[in-house]
């Protein structure tokens, strides 16, 4: 009896720790979001006082540029309104009353040694827990140089999500939006605009006194997301769009060509990011579902998802923090509207849905075998440490006869981490990543490469493309005698 006592009580001591870590995590995320104005507003500081050691008659050539700097300011604030106003608009999964800091278990950071582990990735910010609430951190040593790590990158961040949570789209409204605030600064619970005015906020959690000091890097994410929304929810995204989901929604269309209203098909979406894709599957007539561990991810597109109604109802400035490969401030400085269409009028098909967790922790489960009708993968399969594992859960939870399209380059996110001896990587060839598919059972029904880029700004001077793999496999049928 004793023997049953104790072990309740180190679950009671696992779950502590484990949610300790999670708010920890989730508070770290939050804070990059918060800090986002005055990470930018250093920028433009540098850029000051470079202007200001240039001799006069350089200066002379430049004297636009005291009205640039005050442009990017205003930018900058429009962007943090934004941003201020997705987190007013997101419920946290978990107490951030809890009191972290104050947690004084001296196993907690043998703990958070222990079951975190540093991954890094060239594509998305990568977060996740798994379904038992553990914590996984994801560790990303890759420079933002390239476009598609910049938008996946986690690097050094220590992030979470609790268990795995389904989350529909609503048709709820983020109410009236001015769109020409410039938010400036946030004070208490409250966000300034320059003005003066106040926009007070429920939360207890956005309060500045548990804001973490958190590395630029993580500033850099979210400089990614804000790209990255421009790829799935803006018109100026369309291109990139069109080259990546067009195909896949066509060959969809293609497979499926007598979908049922009463019965429709469904299909999985792994690492959904903003959730544009998984949407427009939905649109198509099926029962889609999103799957994504980035709460950088999860909150925007729930935001995005659940908190707009109008086309239009947004604006932000999404190349602004560059001035490299630029042909002209205006190309820099210019707005972009979002979204290009509002989500809860879409048309989407009963069902549609958004899960935060971990891929392998949520899906490598007995009650996902055999119930999916498809599984698209884009820009997914090379995140896995062990790409193996991926094919074999995609075959696993795909019904009899189900397809697996699949888009995308193979960057496989957990390469040349030095320093980390024990990251595990396995980096296929296209030719081997095929031959393991075929020994899971599928069959290759369809094959190109298209070229494409990654959350690529349209007009810059530099231009990533991808040489993508596209096809399309199907799960074989068991014979039977």
């Amino acid at each position: 009896m004793s023997g049953e006592i104790e072990e309740d009580d180190e679950r009671r001591r696992q779950r502590k720790l484990e949610e300790a870590l999670e708010v920890k995590s989730l508070r770290r995320i939050i804070s990059a979001y918060l800090n986002y104005p005055e990470a930018a507003e250093e920028d433009v500081r540098r850029y000051e006082r470079s202007f200001k050691k240039l001799p006069p008659s350089h200066k002379a050539l430049l004297s636009h540029y005291p009205l640039k700097f005050q442009h990017l300011r205003r930018c900058i604030s429009t962007n943090s309104y934004f941003i201020f106003s997705m987190l007013q608009a997101f419920e946290p999964p978990l107490d951030m009353s809890h009191d972290v800091d104050g947690c004084e278990d001296p196993h907690l950071e043998n703990f958070e040694h222990e079951h975190c582990h540093s991954e890094g990735r060239n594509a998305s910010s990568c977060q996740s827990a798994s379904t038992s609430g553990s914590m996984c951190c994801f560790n990303h040593a890759q420079a933002c140089s390239q476009e598609r790590s910049c938008v996946m990158s986690n690097p050094t961040a220590q992030e979470v999500q609790g268990e795995h949570q389904h989350v529909p789209i609503s048709g709820s409204s983020a109410g009236e939006v001015e769109n020409n605030k410039e938010i400036s600064e946030c004070c208490g619970n409250d966000v300034t605009d320059c003005n003066g005015n106040m926009f007070s906020s429920s939360h207890d959690w956005l309060d500045p006194s548990l804001q973490l000091n958190v590395p630029l890097v993580d500033v850099d994410k979210v400089r990614c997301i804000i790209r990255n929304i421009v790829r799935d929810w803006a018109a100026e995204g369309k291109k990139e769009r069109d080259q990546c989901y067009k195909p896949i929604l066509e060959e969809l269309n293609a497979l499926f060509p007598s979908r049922s209203k009463e019965s429709p098909p469904a299909c999985l979406v792994p690492g959904a990011g903003l959730g544009r894709l998984a949407l427009e599957i939905s649109c198509l007539g099926f029962i889609s579902q999103g799957n994504e561990f980035s709460y950088y991810m999860m909150i925007c597109s729930s935001f995005l998802l659940n908190h707009t109604e109008t086309t239009g109802q947004w604006t932000i400035y999404p190349w602004i923090h560059s001035n490299c490969n630029s042909r002209s401030d205006n190309d820099q400085l210019r707005p972009v509207s979002i979204p290009d269409i509002p989500p809860a009028s879409a048309g989407i098909t009963e069902g549609f849905s958004m899960c935060g967790g971990d891929f392998v922790e949520v899906y490598n489960d007995s009650s996902q075998i055999g119930v999916w009708d498809a599984v698209v993968t884009c820009f997914f399969i090379d995140t896995a440490h062990n790409i193996i594992e991926y094919i074999e859960i995609i075959s696993r939870i795909l019904k009899e006869g189900g397809v697996w399209i699949n888009f995308g380059p193979l960057l496989y996110h957990f390469a040349d981490m030095y320093g980390q001896e024990d990251e595990m990587s396995i980096e296929l060839s296209l030719e081997d990543v095929k031959k393991i598919a075929f020994n899971y059972g599928f069959e290759l029904e369809k094959e190109q490469t298209v070229e494409t880029t990654y959350t690529t700004n349209p007009r810059s001077m530099m231009q990533n493309h991808y040489h993508a793999a596209f096809w399309t496999m199907r799960k074989k049928k068991t014979c039977t005698t």
